[in-house]
């Protein structure tokens, strides 16, 4: 019997605003980036849980924006002054709460972004008020900043998701797979990604590919990892 040999392909993830799928779960949210040029003291915080598109949401606005992406952690070893010499995104900025050089960093960056009439894109996982800030003066600014919130996912917005992640990995699943899924899954953007994972290492070799009851059976094993971890 031969073997099926595993190609690495790479996961080509689409960041294209006509990638970015809108529902009633993101639509305010995504309304409020688009009307970046209207932003209150030309700045936003894009909060949202893990997958739930704010890197997608970030390029988009870049690319619309003419900016610059940067992860929050490499802020002390940018030259500041340079990058803010156009609009900016800043990712995953709660993860800096507590270290005091990189959240000087962006206190810099967020007063020069602004002082030369550029805007400025935050992303975090939670709103301000949870950051653990040890900068005063950085914690009222961006206690000051407006936030546009990335909701759970509904169904529609869910099935979006899932398609995505699939078309990502270059995987066609039956018809049925998707409306499966969202009906007995977890209802997070971190199960979506983590299912279409497993279900593109176990379509492996089968001659189907992903089918439903492959899907059901990925589930199964998520449901005993979870209460047998």
């Amino acid at each position: 019997m031969s073997t099926q040999l595993r190609l690495d392909l790479p996961v080509r993830t689409a960041l294209g605003r006509r990638d970015f799928f809108v529902s009633d779960a993101n639509a305010l949210a995504v309304a409020q980036v688009d009307r970046w040029r209207d932003w209150p003291s030309r700045k936003m915080i894009l909060t949202g849980p893990p997958k739930s598109g704010k890197t997608h949401l970030c390029h988009v606005w870049k690319n619309e924006a003419q900016a610059e992406i940067v992860p929050a952690e490499s802020l002390p070893h940018l030259p500041i002054p340079a990058l803010a010499q156009t609009s900016v995104c800043v990712e995953d900025v709660d993860q800096i709460a507590g270290n005091r050089d990189a959240e000087e960093a962006l206190f810099h960056l967020h007063n020069m972004v602004l002082s030369e009439g550029h805007s400025l894109l935050l992303s975090a996982q939670k709103p301000p008020m949870h950051w653990d800030l040890c900068i005063p003066d950085l914690k009222s600014r961006m206690m000051g900043t407006d936030v546009a919130q990335l909701e759970k996912p509904d169904d529609q917005l869910l099935a979006a998701v899932l398609n995505k992640l699939f078309t990502d990995r270059q995987i066609v699943p039956m018809p049925d797979v998707i409306p499966y899924l969202v009906r007995y899954m977890d209802r997070s953007f971190d199960a979506a990604d983590r299912i279409v994972e497993l279900l593109d290492s176990a379509a492996l070799g089968t001659p189907r590919g992903v089918t439903r009851a492959l899907a059901s059976k990925v589930l199964k094993g998520l449901e005993i990892n979870e209460e047998h971890p």
